[in-house]
């Protein structure tokens, strides 16, 4: 069951990685805010509340009660909002799941992990840094890998996608949300073997 959300203590937080503002609208870098906004659209709320540094809504999923956040930081100090997030709620790593960007995988795919390093990603590596832990369940979202072999990387992850790639992504950011709701329900092998 889908719905706004009950009274009582939050037990998820959902956080996707992106920079704010307009400038960066439908951006590779924002593959997590994407999802994220595909989310809340999906649960009929809305995530505009400021606070720990981000744009937060609450709402319910299957009967447990999540926060949907996007930190306004910018992606290099993601780790800043989670940190304090986390910190307030008292929410263990296992119950934060991460939504990132993944260059090393195509557009249209999706790869959930229970942990693991943060690959070069400086969203993932400030949060792993300010909290001390990289234990976070996480999916990453697939944007494009290297355009050529001298290709600027930063210019590639501020770059939009194009009309084909973006028609794929739709698909990628559903099949997200899907996942969200698995793990949401301890659903992660589940997750990972339908989506990955």
């Amino acid at each position: 069951m889908l719905g706004i959300f009950k009274r009582g203590k939050i037990e998820y937080i959902i956080a996707g990685l992106g920079n704010p503002g307009p400038k960066y609208d439908g951006t590779r870098h924002n593959a997590g805010f994407m999802v994220i906004d595909a989310l809340a659209k999906e649960l009929g709320v809305q995530v505009n509340k400021t606070k720990f540094h981000a744009l937060t809504g609450e709402c319910e999923i299957d009967g447990h009660r999540c926060m949907l956040v996007k930190p306004l930081t910018f992606m290099n100090n993601s780790g800043e909002s989670i940190r304090d997030i986390s910190a307030f709620y008292k929410i263990s790593p296992a119950n934060i799941i991460i939504i990132s960007d993944d260059i090393s995988l195509d557009v249209g795919r999706i790869r959930i992990r229970r942990n693991g390093s943060a690959g070069g990603h400086n969203g993932l590596k400030s949060i792993f840094e300010l909290t001390g832990t990289s234990d976070y369940p996480r999916i990453k979202v697939g944007v494009g890998g290297k355009p050529s072999p001298d290709y600027d990387l930063v210019k590639h992850v501020l770059g939009k996608f194009s009309k084909e790639e973006r028609a794929v992504l739709d698909t990628a950011v559903k099949n997200a949300c899907g996942a969200v709701r698995l793990m949401v329900n301890g659903e992660v092998d589940r997750a990972m073997n339908l989506y990955n």
